[in-house]
């Protein structure tokens, strides 16, 4: 019998906070400025993992031009 693995479509802010070393607070507050995109489902806030991809990269090349 074969086990298929079903892959997260989305996280939340707890889940990201946890993937980007960041405390809960800190991750809300880039949600709620929108440095982080997400969607409102229901009372909660979901994030795509292309979301947090864009966010690492938008810091990273920023960081990258500050050290040239």
């Amino acid at each position: 019998m074969t086990t298929t693995v079903i892959q997260p479509k989305w996280h939340t802010t707890a889940e990201v906070a946890v993937m980007l070393s960041f405390g809960l607070s800190k991750t809300k507050m880039l949600v709620l400025t929108g440095e982080i995109r997400s969607v409102k489902v229901g009372r909660n806030r979901r994030i795509l993992p292309a979301w947090v991809d864009e966010y690492v990269e938008r810091v990273t090349v920023g960081a990258e031009g500050r050290a040239a």
